[in-house]
């Protein structure tokens, strides 16, 4: 069965996406920690991120670090923090967190409500930023 994030790349869910190529995926968290909070994906499917192949593992991290890159000059931070959990979507991704402090990437914290429009301009920052 196809996760959420496979739904989002065939674009049947829609998304604020930041950046995308032929491999790779990369869309503001709808449930972000902090305002630009971005999640980066191989379009392919693949449950775990060390089942990715080598050369797929590579090119995700040179993907996600030109979005991090993107996000450090755009968004208010100290640094890009990164995550990977891998629990909640059985789709390999990497977390994008602008953060301040150590405690800004507790996934305990309350999520962030923003609007379609603070996403949409966020998003549209960051593209420009890349």
């Amino acid at each position: 069965m196809a996760t959420i994030f496979t739904k989002i790349v065939k674009g049947e869910i829609p998304a604020h996406k930041v950046a995308e190529d032929d491999r790779f995926l990369a869309f503001l968290d709808i449930n972000p920690l902090a305002k630009g909070h971005t999640l980066v994906i191989p379009k392919k499917e693949v449950d775990n991120l060390f089942d990715l192949d080598d050369d797929t593992y590579r090119d995700l991290w040179l993907f996600a670090k030109r979005i991090a890159v993107g996000l450090d000059k755009t968004m208010s931070c100290e640094r890009v923090g990164v995550a990977v959990v891998g629990l909640e979507v059985p789709h390999a991704h990497i977390h994008l967190v602008p953060i301040n402090g150590i405690y800004d990437i507790d996934f305990s914290k309350p999520k962030l409500e923003l609007s379609k429009e603070e996403f949409q301009l966020i998003a549209k920052r960051i593209q420009d930023a890349i």
